[in-house]
């Protein structure tokens, strides 16, 4: 029998209230959206002075100057097809070079073995 009496048993807590009185959670969705002003639209951003919007998953252009990029996008995909075709072609002319190098190296090395193999040869006939 304890002397004090049972102080650590938990009292019961008070029942909890709604986080929120809110009745907007038991509103349908797209009164909530007017309600609490979901509803963004969609997004647009300026870049360099021109405005753009996201549809569809492609950023577009809303301004009429858009013909006047699509040329520009044009030339830039051509100027980038000509540097890379110059790149492979340089590329390819490296892979040579460095073929060339490598083979002539080779020669080299075969001619100095060639070279210290007759001199070892003729000192030892003297």
């Amino acid at each position: 029998m304890p002397l004090f009496g049972n102080s650590f048993s938990p009292k019961k807590t008070p029942p909890r209230k709604w986080s929120s009185l809110s009745n907007l959670h038991l509103l349908d969705r797209s009164t909530r959206e007017v309600e609490l002003g979901l509803e963004y639209g969609t997004p647009t951003m300026n870049l360099a002075g021109q405005s753009l919007k996201f549809e569809n998953g492609h950023w577009v252009s809303e301004s009429g100057s858009f013909l006047g990029d699509r040329r520009e996008l044009q030339r830039l995909r051509k100027r980038n097809q000509q540097l890379e075709e110059e790149n492979n072609l340089l590329r390819l002319k490296v892979d040579i070079l460095l073929d060339m190098l490598s083979e002539t190296t080779a020669e080299s090395h075969l001619m100095e073995k060639e070279l210290e193999e007759l001199k070892h040869h003729s000192r030892k006939k003297k």
